[in-house]
């Protein structure tokens, strides 16, 4: 494979590890972060203290807090978290060359605008009058970034409308250890992606309360059901939440103890409140922001949602955790349904 220019926008854990992975399949890797003083750190110890500390960073990895530096590429994957996509994409606007594609691995919905992260960057770049179409994917999957870091086996996919570019962006990125399927389902891969932290908060509550791998199991599955509704409600297609991007995702989600958005949850089941459980974690927990979205999605397309109308009224209505759960368990007895 013919070495690309590649710049991994973000300096998290999943940057990080992106960066690691390209690198290590002889491609030239830019990281870029948005603060300098992390950068300028990252630089003198080639170590992500801060999100994934004792990875040591190869020092064929350039980084950079400069936007002209790392706009020039040949293809740009970006790691922001959802919320802040949209202004960083404004200072790269106009500065990436026409064509140059973008693959995210952002798991979020923008509040407000409703939006997936590649449909927030296709709006950020609509506002430049001289900007080309371009070439957009999302990677998504369970991809634990301690565990890739370890360089422990992972499977994703990666979604998009360009066939072309998935196939490249397949051969790119799978290693012995991480193997990638294509998915011609944009929507449903980023949907799955972003619902699935809900659910997730709801687990962690579970765990909080010590309720059990009984409940925690029958979540997952409600849970499942709930979020393929509203994608299908959306154009999706339920294949890919029973999919690697989707079931595959939110097991790993739920289930794993270093998950920013489960452990965000057993600490609002111990009754810890949530801008207290938030500063206690490393890293942005997309789960709170998304389930905003997730709920006026819900009500625009009329579909039922009760595990995360439950979560959103703990989050931001003062539901008590337990009292979620009665709600939930009192619910009228009817059929099981997964469609």
């Amino acid at each position: 494979m013919t070495a690309k220019r590649i710049t991994v926008l973000g300096d998290g854990a999943m940057a990080t590890v992106c960066a690691m992975l390209l690198d290590g399949k002889g491609q030239q890797v830019t990281m870029w972060g948005p603060f300098a003083e992390h950068i300028d750190k990252m630089i003198q110890s080639r170590d992500n203290s801060r999100y994934l500390p004792g990875c040591r960073l190869p020092e064929s990895i350039q980084l950079t807090s400069e936007v002209d530096l790392a706009a020039d590429a040949d293809l740009i994957v970006t790691a922001i978290p959802t919320q802040f996509i949209r202004p960083v994409w404004k200072r790269f606007a106009g500065k990436i060359a026409a064509g140059v594609p973008v693959v995210s691995v952002a798991k979020g919905i923008e509040n407000d605008s409703l939006m997936r992260p590649t449909q927030i960057i296709t709006d950020v770049l609509a506002d430049d009058p001289d900007a080309a179409p371009r070439p957009l994917a999302a990677l998504s999957g369970p991809s634990i970034a301690r565990e890739l870091s370890r360089c422990l086996p992972a499977t994703v996919c990666v979604a998009g409308d360009d066939e072309a570019l998935l196939v490249e962006l397949q051969e790119l990125f799978t290693t012995q250890w991480f193997r990638v399927y294509t998915n011609p389902d944009l929507l449903g891969l980023e949907l799955a992606g972003a619902t699935k932290n809900v659910i997730a908060l709801a687990a962690g509550i579970l765990d909080g309360l010590a309720a059990g791998f009984n409940a925690k199991s029958a979540l997952l599955s409600r849970g499942l059901v709930e979020i393929t509704r509203l994608g299908e409600a959306m154009g999706a297609r339920a294949e890919t939440f029973f999919g690697i991007a989707g079931v595959g995702d939110l097991a790993t989600t739920c289930f794993c103890p270093e998950g920013r958005n489960r452990t965000c949850g057993e600490l609002l089941g111990k009754g810890i409140k949530l801008n207290d459980a938030e500063a206690q974690i490393q890293g942005v927990v997309e789960g709170v922001a998304t389930t905003r979205s997730v709920m006026q999605l819900a009500e625009k397309f009329k579909v039922e949602m009760p595990i995360t109308a439950a979560v959103n009224d703990v989050l931001f209505k003062g539901l008590d955790p337990i009292d979620g759960i009665a709600r939930l368990m009192s619910r009228e007895p009817k059929q099981e349904r997964v469609r």
